[in-house]
């Protein structure tokens, strides 16, 4: 399958400062979704400030957010975040068998609350499926999710993280952006 919008070589990305930007954040490399999103230079340049800053200035602790943006992705179907995400995940401390859960989580319910993942895992997870599923969160799993996470500022920064990847995870898959 291909992009429904062309990747950009290295000779059509710009402005440079703005690609230059975006390849010290990536570590020296554009990624195909960079590619997509410099179709845009103004849209590209609040991505990679947003996007940066969720990525490496949130509190939240990095196996919660990598799970939160897992979860997204399997809810979406987003191929391209997931496979980019996962190693992620796993680096964090997640197990084999908590990632092949969650490549369950869009095809069967209760994946969520399965015994590989701690209550708060459970928690974040059931805030995933909600807030992806059907925007609206239950008052249950908002109180569950706060209370498992501990603050107010991990809960609203979960919370964000949610919503940074279903944006991420519905360009991927408009665009037909695959690893």
């Amino acid at each position: 399958m291909t992009t429904r919008l062309p990747l950009l070589t290295d000779a059509q990305v710009g402005p440079p400062d703005l690609v230059a930007a975006i390849r010290q954040r990536r570590g020296g490399d554009l990624i195909d979704l960079d590619r997509l999103l410099l179709h845009s230079p103004a849209f590209a340049l609040g991505w990679n400030e947003f996007m940066g800053r969720v990525r490496t200035a949130l509190s939240v602790p990095p196996l919660l957010k990598e799970l939160a943006m897992c979860g997204v992705a399997a809810l979406n179907g987003a191929d391209f975040e997931m496979h980019h995400h996962a190693p992620l995940y796993l680096a964090a401390g997640a197990t084999e068998a908590q990632l092949a859960a969650l490549h369950r989580l869009g095809a069967e319910p209760g994946v969520a609350a399965d015994p590989v993942f701690d209550a708060t895992q459970q928690a974040v997870l059931a805030l995933v499926v909600e807030m992806t599923r059907q925007v609206q969160v239950s008052e249950a799993t908002f109180a569950c999710a706060r209370a498992a996470l501990g603050s107010d500022q991990a809960m609203f920064e979960t919370i964000g993280v949610i919503a940074a990847y279903n944006m991420v995870s519905r360009i991927l898959v408009a665009s037909n952006l695959h690893p």
